[in-house]
């Protein structure tokens, strides 16, 4: 196997909350002791509730949320600090594609003024050649050459979220994180955003981090599948053995929520209460006041990421091996 393009070690992000204007602050770890490792050209998925530190973990992977634990190296080298002239100019290299397609875009610019941003930004191409690139990256994500001149808000959601992707792709990067691309989106424009992300990977041998809550889009793009909940990878393998035989009981219970066409939804692991609050997190396992499998030793001792074989590792005391299952 090659070198990972990217690989972070055991990140960790503190932050503190405060209840109320003289409330004593409170620190959440959102993000706990996480590892990964990005192939080039590869996808991985990451999934998990909301607030289980999904996009945060993105932005540290890109230097925007500063590491206060851990490190993360791209392509063999450290991550420069956050503002430095190597770490902007690094940023060509690695791009975000936001949620909100709308919120991501200037009101104020034409469709093709901020997809040639990073161009003059980076200074990438003679100001003649631009155009053309522009152009270029316009007819790759599915633009008209007529909307070229258009303002975000007379575009629909989904060729907003095309301009953003064109953008992202202005300086040829090796990297994109995708967070919640598509979440904004209807169905029918989510599988055409997720299909276009697809061939321009292929295309351009992209490699991407792709951070969503909806497992129907993840089994779609994704290579691989980091499932995290409350701010840890509890699970990891590659997208089909998350799929077929997931072995955490919470990536059993979300798995199982996946509806297949044509088959009745049924053995669903329903999940009972909502995640614990981050401030106040549960003792041992995190996960062990929802899981209906869970033992003493769950309530007692955190369970380590542990590589089972095959590719995959997983953070439960209850599977100890490749061939054991998840004890009943």
């Amino acid at each position: 196997m090659s070198a990972p393009l990217l690989k972070a070690d055991e990140l960790v992000r503190i932050y503190q909350i405060r209840h109320g204007l003289f409330g004593k602050p409170t620190p959440v770890r959102a993000v706990d002791g996480v590892s990964l490792t990005v192939q080039p050209g590869e996808t991985l998925g990451i999934v998990g509730e909301s607030g289980s530190g999904k996009s945060t973990l993105g932005r540290m992977l890109l230097g925007i949320d500063p590491a206060q634990g851990g490190k993360v190296n791209f392509e063999g080298q450290p991550m420069p600090e956050m503002g430095s002239a190597r770490w902007r100019a690094l940023r060509a290299r690695m791009q975000l594609v936001y949620q909100d397609p709308l919120a991501a875009l200037d009101r104020r610019l034409t469709i093709a003024a901020q997809i040639g941003e990073p161009l003059e930004i980076h200074g990438l191409l003679e100001k003649s050649d631009r155009p053309a690139r522009v152009e270029e990256l316009m007819a790759a994500v599915g633009l008209r050459r007529d909307q070229a001149d258009r303002y975000p808000h007379e575009l629909s959601g989904g060729q907003r979220q095309r301009a953003v992707i064109a953008r992202s792709l202005a300086t040829r990067p090796k990297l994109l994180v995708c967070d919640e691309p598509v979440s904004a989106l209807d169905v029918s424009i989510q599988a055409q955003v997720v299909n276009m992300l697809r061939d321009l990977q292929e295309k351009n041998g992209i490699a991407m981090v792709f951070i969503s809550h909806d497992l129907k889009v993840v089994r779609n793009i994704a290579d691989r599948v980091a499932v995290m909940y409350l701010g840890r990878i509890v699970e990891e393998a590659s997208s089909d053995v998350i799929f077929h035989s997931p072995r955490h009981p919470y990536t059993r219970a979300l798995v199982s929520s996946v509806p297949v066409p044509g088959k009745p939804l049924t053995g669903r692991m329903i999940l009972q209460g909502e995640p614990p609050n981050p401030a106040r997190r549960p003792s041992g396992c995190a996960f062990h006041p929802r899981c209906p499998l869970a033992g003493e030793i769950c309530r007692r001792a955190v369970p380590a990421l542990r590589d089972l074989g095959a590719g995959r590792s997983a953070a439960c005391h209850l599977t100890d091996g490749a061939d054991a299952s998840i004890a009943a």
